[in-house]
């Protein structure tokens, strides 16, 4: 129930691995990329959510967290018994028992981190099982069963589910693990940061003694979450850590830098991702591959890694005009994704956003969005994305005072709510070497193809 999102459509797609008759619901026909997954696996979704959809053939029902103990499927399942658990538990009962769990975590950074342990685990042989938050463009999928001893998790904060408030990552029997940061988000949980390091603090407390944790030097709150820890805490950054980075140097499509491991110069690597943020990232996942196994071909493997779907993700390119989808939704991965792209292309970037994720579309961000968005050239909004939360007027973010402060610094900044209109504004204002920066954790309303049709010509006339 709830297979549409990505966590649960890569379980559904473990079990099916399995050879288990598979099927999910929703409430509307689930949207790509993870809508594809199913589609190709050949798992069907029924949508809307239903009691019928709900009947006693049924051996299991795995409840995403996105369902409230209200909807009519849960209510069903109670009332007939049928056997239920949360994604977590399912996860640990028949996917992470037996084998190593490691366990990706942080408030930025997981999927791209987690994807990059799978793939230099995968180079070296090692055929892990994982499921990742995202779909990383080497795999192709967002799961794998593996046959070997390692199984790569992304680990979450957010709860678990209605009948199990913990969060996510507290089910996952870490016996290696990373946090990348640790910042403010799911606003609609939690009430403030000091909630946040407490959850990061138990999770940290699950390693079993010697095992390896991962964190950034310096980092003051992460420090403060894994003190009481019996993990080896490892340390990574830039120019400073156990793993670090040193004589950075940019191109337009990644970075080149020197590895340093406790000290010593190791050589010289190239990451084909852009940003300096995505470089902490890699030496997060090296630096824990490193206490799993000896990467014998980490140069060679680190140059094919590709990323992953909707990080930084270029869609198409026409009339010299670059279209990038992105995740970026916390104001902290809006700056640095604007600031990654703005230092690596020469032309202006176009930001546009849709708030849609439970903490961009409250006011708890409202001025943090002004000091990530006015790094950009010009930016356009969408209309605060519909939940049926019951999210009151007075807490929603302000899109109307937000685009007031952002053109204080100088930045065109604009409310557009239909996304058919927004397509054809992008199109007329863009200009060759410009870059679209199309943010949303969902697909967006197809904005991103919708621009580069309308710069095509298949609707310029319309535009012009």
């Amino acid at each position: 129930m709830g297979i549409g999102g990505t966590g649960m459509a890569g379980l559904a797609g473990l079990f099916y691995a399995l050879g288990k008759e598979v099927r999910g619901s929703d409430s509307q026909a689930p949207y790509p990329p993870m809508g594809t997954l199913l589609s190709e696996l050949g798992i069907p979704v029924l949508y809307p959510y239903s009691k019928a959809n709900v009947d006693n053939t049924l051996d299991l029902v795995i409840i995403g967290n996105v369902i409230r103990k209200t909807n009519e499927e849960a209510i069903a399942v109670m009332e007939r018994g049928i056997p239920y658990m949360s994604m977590p538990e399912a996860l640990r009962k028949f996917f992470l028992r037996g084998k190593h769990s490691v366990v990706v975590a942080g408030t930025h950074g997981k999927t791209t981190t987690a994807s990059l342990v799978a793939h230099l685990l995968t180079e070296h042989d090692c055929d892990p099982g994982f499921l990742i938050g995202g779909i990383p463009l080497n795999f192709r999928r967002n799961f794998r069963l593996g046959k070997g001893k390692f199984f790569i998790v992304e680990g979450d904060e957010y709860d678990t589910a209605f009948f199990d408030k913990t969060p996510k990552f507290w089910h996952y029997e870490p016996v290696a693990a990373i946090i990348t940061n640790i910042e403010y988000d799911h606003a609609d949980i939690y009430k403030d940061i000091d909630e946040i390091v407490g959850v990061f603090s138990q999770f940290a407390r699950l390693l079993p003694s010697g095992s390896p944790l991962v964190i950034p030097q310096g980092d003051r709150v992460v420090r403060e979450a894994v003190k009481g820890s019996n993990g080896k805490i490892v340390t990574f950054g830039l120019e400073e850590g156990d793993f670090c980075a040193k004589d950075i140097r940019p191109d337009e499509t990644g970075s080149i830098f020197d590895l340093y491991v406790y000290g010593h110069r190791l050589g010289r690597l190239r990451l084909p991702l852009l940003g300096l943020h995505n470089l902490k990232n890699c030496l997060a996942g090296i630096a824990l591959v490193y206490q799993l196994i000896e990467p014998v071909r980490l140069p060679e493997a680190l140059l094919r890694f590709r990323g992953v779907k909707k990080r930084q993700e270029i869609v198409g390119e026409v009339q010299g005009v670059k279209v990038i989808d992105d995740f970026a939704h916390h104001p902290s991965a809006v700056r640095e994704t604007i600031m990654a792209v703005k230092s690596h292309h020469k032309g202006r970037v176009i930001a546009l956003f849709e708030p849609e994720s439970n903490t961009s579309r409250r006011k708890v961000f409202q001025n943090d969005y002004v000091d990530a968005f006015r790094l950009a050239d010009m930016v356009f909004f969408t209309k605060v994305f519909e939940k049926p939360d019951g999210l009151k007027p007075e807490e929603r973010l302000d899109l109307k005072k937000l685009c007031e402060d952002i053109e204080t610094f100088g930045v065109r900044a604009r409310v557009i709510e239909e996304i058919d209109e927004l397509a054809k504004v992008v199109a007329r204002e863009a200009r060759p070497q410009d870059i679209v920066l199309a943010m949303s954790g969902r697909d967006f309303g197809g904005i991103h193809q919708k621009i580069l049709d309308c710069m095509k010509g298949k609707t310029i006339e319309k535009v012009l």
